[in-house]
């Protein structure tokens, strides 16, 4: 039994990160997090799919609409309410409801996600 667990610890370790804590897509984070208040406007957020409302948030760029979200924004938490997600998870999941309003955004990279959290780290009102 115990040269069963070693070897599956030592399969287990060979793993890469990502396979052992699969990260959400835009779209689970949107389902899962989001659409709270997204899918009905709730706190006066913008629904997903208002080309009209996300089309100002998306000339904005996600530079802006990022950090936004991973500090929190008027009555939308940081994180969306969830600090178990991590900056990328956040990132899809803002790209996910902007695209669905206009954008073309592409998925983002850790190098973004880390670009973003610094920005919205040197925004927070302290």
């Amino acid at each position: 039994m115990r040269f069963r667990s070693a070897i599956l610890l030592a399969s287990l370790a060979s793993l890469p990160l990502s396979t052992l804590a699969e990260e959400k897509t835009g779209a689970e984070v949107y389902e899962t997090v989001c659409s709270e208040c997204h899918s009905t406007g709730k706190h006066d957020a913008p629904v997903f799919g208002d080309r009209k409302r996300w089309g100002k948030l998306v000339r904005e760029g996600l530079n802006d609409l990022v950090p936004a979200a991973l500090r929190g924004v008027r009555k939308m938490p940081a994180m969306g309410g969830n600090p178990t997600l991590t900056d990328l998870e956040v990132a899809r999941g803002v790209i996910h409801m902007a695209n669905a309003g206009g954008g073309k955004f592409a998925e983002p990279t850790a190098a973004d996600a880390a670009r973003w959290r610094k920005k919205a780290d040197a925004g927070k009102k302290h």
